[in-house]
């Protein structure tokens, strides 16, 4: 018998409750199906089904640190997730929330019934016409909503403002 080592990712930012979690971990999630078809740059249209928990429901799990005080506070929170290959992609908090925009992001943990342990889970998002944004062995979640837009931004250096024009 073969020993499979599971990969781990890494849920980390404004999170009551940062954690790494593994494929069989979230496996204890209630599992989302996806047949999904997007155009790949490199290699056209793929076709896939997904299974694995809705990113949302993890990610509101760990607690994200929205201020009570503020109203709409967590429409200024970033999700950042990390690929093993280096591969990026970003969400808005709106994306994934039911009182928005309600995507069914996925944290897939089989793609065409086929586990995914070793590999890591996959960022799928099944409403992008383009795969760019599905991310293979993800390796790390960011939640960010500390960025901040407490003033107005500065001009460019070399650029007027739109004030000063």
């Amino acid at each position: 018998m073969v020993a499979v080592t599971h990969a781990e990712l890494a849920l980390t930012g404004d999170l009551v409750r940062p954690d790494r979690l593994t494929v069989p971990d979230l496996l204890a999630w209630p599992q989302h199906r996806a047949d999904v078809s997007f155009e790949c740059a490199t290699s056209g249209i793929q076709h896939h089904r997904f299974s694995g928990p809705r990113l949302y429901d993890v990610l509101a799990d760990a607690g994200p640190g929205f201020d009570p005080v503020r109203r709409k506070d967590r429409l200024r929170f970033l999700i950042a997730v990390t690929g093993t290959d280096g591969h990026h992609a970003l969400l808005s908090w709106a994306e994934i929330d039911p009182d928005f925009a309600d995507a069914p992001v996925l944290l897939a943990v089989t793609i065409d019934g086929t586990p995914l342990d070793a590999d890591g889970p996959q960022l799928v998002l099944p409403q992008d016409r383009c795969g760019a944004r599905h991310v293979s062995g993800i390796t790390v979640i960011r939640v960010d909503g500390g960025y901040g837009f407490d003033g107005p931004a500065s001009a460019t250096p070399g650029h007027a403002s739109a004030a000063a024009q």
